[in-house]
């Protein structure tokens, strides 16, 4: 059974940073993708960052130059750096990954934008 367990959400102001870290229950290389999807309320839910096995990142338009996603394979941890938070970047955030084209989720983690 995987499980992904994501921390670091929180409540910061516009153009504050947060971290987001998301924990696998296994390698983080045995999967074929692994990042982060977020939801805002009334809204479908958007992939955010993502790294590939290979190390391929890929991000939203919105998010190009503020978030960056990385990984330490040793921890079977994936990360989500955000800067210059935006009060439209307020959201539900989750942790995914893909194996066998089988999605796996965490519980999610609220990124609240305000000031």
């Amino acid at each position: 059974q995987v499980q992904l367990v994501e921390s670091g959400g929180g409540l910061v102001q516009p153009g504050g940073s947060l971290r987001l870290s998301c924990v696998a229950s296994g390698s983080i290389l045995s999967f074929n993708d692994v990042g982060w999807y977020r939801q805002a309320p009334g809204a479908e839910r958007e992939l955010v960052a993502a790294i590939s096995r290979s190390g391929f990142r890929r991000y939203a338009d919105s998010v190009k130059g503020r978030f960056t996603i990385s990984r330490d394979t040793a921890k079977d941890t994936v990360y989500l750096q955000m800067n210059s938070l935006k009060p439209e970047d307020t959201a539900a955030y989750y942790c995914f990954a893909v194996r066998d084209d089988m999605y796996y989720w965490g519980k999610g983690s609220l990124v609240t934008v305000s000031s």
